[in-house]
Formats: C-alpha cells, sequence, structure tokens
C-alpha cells in the first residue's frame, strides 16, 4: 500500500491485489496453452487436466484432508453450500446453524424450510457469535441432521472453534462455510471430522473471481445440483458416481483454475503480524463514539472487524473514509443480516474493514488516524 493509491480495506468482499502470477497465469491459459479438462487425450487436453489436479492436490493440503478427489471445484463458495443444502439426504429435516451465517446459507436455508420443511435452530451463542460450547454440549443434537457452521464471520472476523465440535456433536454431519477463513486460518478437515467445506477462491486464497469449491468426505449424502457432461461414463444418463466427476458437470473455468493454482501457489508472505491488528482494535476501542465489533477473545480473531460511530451513519462513515483518507471499504449488512441481528446492528449495519498479506504496520496507523479524524 502506497499515499498515491487507495488504501484498499475490503478484503473481505474480494481480495486485492492479487500475486502478479495469477494474472499471468489467466492470460498464459488463454492465449497460449488453452486446452480443456476431461474431454480429450491429446497433449494440450492433458495439460489442462494436469492443471487442475495439481490445484486438487494443493487445496486438499489447505483444507487438511487426505481424500484429495473428494474435492470439486465449483464457480464459488454460494454453489458450493447450495450443492449440500439442497442435496443433501435429509431425515429429520433439522437444521442447526451459527449466529453469524451469510445469507449463502441462510437464504438456502430458508428456500428449503418454506419449500421442503425443514426445522432452522440457532446454536447457542455469545454476545460476539461465538458458538456457547457449554451450553451447546447440554442440547440433544441427536435428531439434527446436519449443523453449518461459518468458520470466520465475515462482519466481525470471530472464528468459529471448529476442532472441538465433533466431541459434542457426535455423528452429525458438519458443513463449514470456509470462505473468508481459507487462506488465514487453519483448517484441518481429516482431523476434526469435518464432513462438508465450501470455498471460495478470490478471498484469502487470492485467487480471481469465479472460484471455488467443496470437499465431500461422504459425497453418498449429498445429490449433485447439476447434471451434464463430464468426459466420463458418458454412455449414461446418469451422472457418474466416481469422484471427482460426480459433482462437476460441464466445462469448468480453467481459466480461473490457472489463476487459483498460481495463487495457491504464490502467496505472499504476510508484511504484518497479527499484533498490528490487536494494537489497531485495542486503540480503537479507547476511541469515543466508536463501537468496535470483534472477536472477544483475540486468540478466535481472524483478519475482518467492523465498527459503528455514535453521531454517523454507516454509510455516511464510509462516504467520509474514501473523500478524506482515500481508503476503500464496504458498510451496510455485507450480505449477513443475521449476524447484524445478534450483534446489535441490525438494520444500518457496520463499517467493515479486512486485511490481506499485503497490508504493512503503516496501514494499520494510518486507518486508525482516518477512523479516529472521522468519527469526531
Amino acid at each position: 500500500m502506497t499515499n498515491s493509491a487507495p488504501y484498499y480495506f475490503d478484503n473481505a468482499a474480494t481480495s486485492f491485489p492479487k500475486p502478479q502470477e495469477v494474472a499471468k497465469a489467466i492470460s498464459d491459459y488463454l492465449n497460449e496453452s488453452g486446452g480443456t479438462y476431461g474431454r480429450a487425450a491429446y497433449p494440450r487436453a492433458f495439460s489442462a487436466a494436469q492443471t487442475v489436479e495439481r490445484l486438487r492436490d494443493r487445496m486438499s493440503a489447505v483444507i487438511g484432508t487426505k481424500l484429495v478427489d473428494n474435492i470439486v471445484f465449483t464457480s464459488c463458495a454460494t454453489m458450493a453450500l447450495n450443492t449440500v443444502i439442497q442435496g443433501f439426504s435429509w431425515k429429520t429435516r433439522k437444521v442447526m446453524h451459527t449466529a453469524l451465517e451469510h445469507n449463502a446459507v441462510m437464504r438456502a436455508l430458508s428456500m428449503m424450510q418454506s419449500k421442503h420443511g425443514l426445522s432452522l435452530e440457532c446454536m447457542p451463542a455469545h454476545g460476539d457469535g461465538s458458538i456457547d460450547l457449554e451450553l451447546l454440549a447440554q442440547k440433544d443434537c441427536s435428531d439434527v441432521d446436519l449443523v453449518v457452521i461459518n468458520h470466520q464471520s465475515n462482519v466481525n472476523g470471530v472464528i468459529q472453534p471448529l476442532e472441538k465440535l465433533r466431541a459434542i456433536l457426535g455423528a452429525v454431519p458438519i458443513l463449514v462455510d470456509a470462505s473468508q477463513s481459507l487462506g488465514t486460518s487453519l483448517l484441518k478437515a481429516d482431523e476434526w471430522g469435518l464432513d462438508f467445506v465450501a470455498f471460495t477462491g478470490h478471498k484469502s486464497l487470492l485467487g480471481p473471481t469465479g472460484t471455488g469449491g467443496l470437499f465431500l468426505r461422504n459425497p453418498g449424502l449429498v445429490a449433485p445440483l447439476l447434471y451434464g457432461g463430464t468426459g466420463s461414463a458418458s454412455d449414461k444418463y446418469e451422472m457418474p458416481e466416481a469422484m471427482p466427476d460426480r459433482f462437476e458437470a460441464g466445462t469448468p473455468n480453467l481459466a480461473g483454475l490457472c489463476g487459483l493454482l498460481a495463487a495457491v501457489d504464490h502467496k505472499p508472505t504476510g508484511r504484518y503480524q497479527m499484533q498490528d491488528l490487536a494494537l489497531l482494535l485495542e486503540e480503537l476501542r479507547k476511541t469515543p463514539a466508536i463501537s468496535v465489533f470483534a472477536a472477544k477473545d483475540f486468540s478466535r480473531q481472524g483478519t475482518v472487524f467492523s465498527v459503528t460511530a455514535a453521531n454517523l451513519e454507516p454509510g455516511a462513515f464510509g462516504d467520509r473514509l474514501y473523500k478524506e483518507f482515500n481508503i476503500e471499504t464496504r458498510t451496510g449488512l455485507h450480505c449477513a443480516p443475521l449476524a447484524h441481528r445478534h450483534l446489535g446492528t441490525f438494520p444500518t449495519g457496520t463499517v467493515r474493514f479486512a486485511f490481506s498479506p499485503y497490508h504493512q504496520t503503516k496501514d494499520f496507523e494510518y486507518l486508525l488516524e482516518a477512523i479516529r479524524k472521522v468519527a469526531r
């Protein structure tokens, strides 16, 4: 970040900048290598297939699973989440979710509730939206079909304790929305017993838009969302059972996947320390007229937080940050009205800030100064 360019703090919406290798990989595919995936055996097509499988292998390490073929690529995390929610093998039709879910989850669940009679229950939560594990442990979850958990909130950055949930939930399948967390927060799908992990490529992974994916530990629990050509079992009208083909109908976004592979392979080392964020939050909490929305326990804090000002609407606050300090950020509900209702910031929302590896300590200092001056 430099003084001559805008200060970009909207990484929770989409990350910027990207590693230079991302654009090059996309350009090389479009202008040089070409080819399609799983549809031919000539060298150009084989090279494209190798790229996709390398990315699948890289993502298995990021997600923390040895089940490489159980990772499928989608257009975004929203598609991945809908694949599970709409295609799940329901029995009791009861779903539990956290207090901090994004509309990618809540709108899909709401649709299933109205059309198919799903019963929705919010998990007990602390004031910051983190799961209250003691109260959860007291609940009988034996009749729950599916638990949906936003790993890191896109409003206040709270990181949910995924590593502690399997012991409490027993055999109940867990669907994780890792849209905000994957790339910045540790994830161990195998060790933590996670059944489904939905992710996007364009946020913390620093890849291009139009990329995402889904990990399915037991694909048999879910019917495909899309049906179509896969390049395999083409003599049958039914989708193939083999993974990953079962959930990858249609030609994939090869240009985007090339960019995502480059992003994963060339992710920069962070130029700031989490202590910079801790200090920023500490100083903001001392600032009159500013309310901070972040994790109560900083060890559960991700790279996102929000603020409100006592006498300034979030939209006006954001406008002034841009006009007076060249700060780009997002205001409002952030597609997460459930979270704002829990945090007490509905319906106006908050001013949100989210960081990337390209931020430096001086950017945190500049942001603190700007927020204080605007909030006066």
